[in-house]
């Protein structure tokens, strides 16, 4: 039964639940790619459209109240992490540990290297510290300066980031999607991971073979050594660049994630020591740093781009992602809490036969979970509550189908525009999703590598096609 349900609320049927869906999917494209209307505006109508939906199955206003409300306290942490990144962010450009990772990276990347190096560094970034979200906040700040500086387009170093950071996240013990993937689906934390390496680990070598391929491109690319020259001169001008000190922040952060320790925590604390190097190291005046806090100001090294850059960060440049946020979760809190994705998965499920359409499957609702709902976390429980019977009947291993749901959930949804991810990315990256989403390789070639593989009998864990037959 849906969510709030009463006797007087009745469950969607398949064609209802539907139009309701193509009716989301057709205002967002619509609105978007043809009208150029901008997002909030949309989700507010996508709003109106799956309430009046509700309404016609019965429930009240309270009810759908009620519903939105449920799904943004699951998401609660998220938002809490929104603000401390935009913290985070500024006080790390004004404890120079922005100004030290730039400075050293201009100092030893070539135009060639960057790529494939910058997707294995952040991939060992997110792997340590559990979250993409924090890594594209620091490392990927970093290396969009530094790329753009090299003169590499700015979609292409986006995606290699966005790359990087999601397989870290996806690996990481500490990460609260695999944990979340892996309690849902009813199998033990290494037992999960053990089953992503098959897939995981070929996805991002070839994601590392084409950025390298790409990166022979810009081999040749005039460096403008006179303008790396004048950024490190200024870095350095602005800035005392010890890096003993100035990346005790960053080492703060890796060091409590890798401890385990609340995220919510392990972000302040490593903004207090950000903020306390910036006074006692860089000289900083404390008001200053406060107010960086929550509104960043632009630089003025008299270097345009690298004062927008150490601009970023702050409280407020979040508000537009977190506002698109919580539209994004109170719309897939009626599609979920009245049983619209539940009328339109189940009846699907059932029909499956064999184990490779299942996890191809998994993988695609995972992705359709992502677009109704905005949030990969509601997404992942959704999916394993709705596929884990049918991995049961085909006696298939649960880990298979915690993997099949992080690669549909997780992988997918910074590549859509109005998830929580994906807004948080295009904000602290100040590139589109669209844009860098056809260099975001990884994350869609693993959900190919994954369904290859099952097709051919690979990487089943124990699995064998005898056993496709249902009971």
């Amino acid at each position: 039964m849906p969510e709030n349900a009463n006797h007087n609320t009745r469950s969607p049927g398949l064609p209802h639940a539907a139009v309701c869906f193509l009716g989301v999917v057709l205002l967002l494209a619509l609105g978007l790619f043809r009208w150029s209307i901008e997002l909030h505006s949309l989700m507010f109508l996508c709003l109106l459209w799956t309430g009046c939906n509700a309404r016609l199955l019965g429930f009240d206003y309270g009810q759908i109240r009620e519903q939105i409300s449920a799904a943004i306290t699951r998401a609660l942490p998220a938002i809490y992490i929104f603000i401390l990144i935009g913290m985070i962010i500024a006080s790390f450009m004004h404890s120079g540990t922005i100004a030290v990772l730039m400075y050293y990276g201009l100092d030893w990347l070539s135009p060639g290297l960057f790529l494939a190096m910058g997707m294995v560094l952040c991939a060992i970034m997110s792997l340590a510290t559990g979250t993409s979200w924090g890594t594209v906040g620091t490392l990927g700040v970093v290396f969009i300066g530094i790329g753009e500086t090299m003169g590499i387009p700015l979609p292409i170093v986006a995606g290699m980031i966005v790359c990087g950071a999601t397989f870290g996240d996806k690996l990481s013990p500490i990460s609260d999607t695999t944990n979340l993937a892996a309690m849902s689906a009813e199998t033990t934390l290494n037992r999960h991971i053990f089953s992503m390496l098959y897939t995981t680990v070929p996805s991002f070598v070839l994601a590392l073979l084409i950025f390298a391929v790409i990166g022979l491109g810009f081999t040749d690319q005039n460096l403008a050594l006179g303008d790396i020259a004048a950024i490190r001169d200024a870095l350095a001008e602005r800035y005392r660049l010890s890096p003993v000190i100035c990346l005790l922040p960053l080492v703060v952060l890796i060091v409590l994630s890798a401890r385990r320790v609340a995220a919510e925590i392990t972000m302040a604390a490593s903004i207090v020591s950000a903020v306390l190097v910036a006074m006692f190291y860089q000289g900083t005046d404390v008001v200053e740093v406060l107010n960086a806090l929550w509104a960043n100001t632009p630089g003025t090294t008299g270097i345009d781009s690298l004062d927008n850059l150490l601009g970023r960060g702050g409280i407020t440049s979040m508000s537009w992602t977190l506002i698109l946020a919580l539209l994004a979760l109170a719309l897939g809190g009626i599609l979920h809490g009245a049983g619209f994705l539940h009328a339109l998965l189940a009846g699907l499920v059932a029909r499956i036969r064999h184990l490779p359409a299942l996890i191809a499957t998994t993988i695609g609702t995972g992705l359709l979970g992502n677009m109704a709902m905005g949030e990969a976390y509601v997404s992942i429980i959704l999916n394993c509550q709705l596929f884990r019977p049918r991995y049961g009947e085909l006696h298939a291993d649960p880990a298979l189908l915690s993997r099949s749901v992080e690669e549909g959930a997780t992988l997918t949804t910074g590549l859509i525009p109005w998830t929580t991810a994906g807004t948080f990315y295009a904000a602290t990256l100040g590139v589109p999703v669209l844009d860098y989403v056809p260099f975001a390789f990884f994350n869609y070639l693993n959900a190919v590598v994954s369904i290859a593989m099952a097709t051919l009998g690979l990487g089943l864990l124990g699995y064998r096609h005898s056993r496709s037959h249902t009971h």
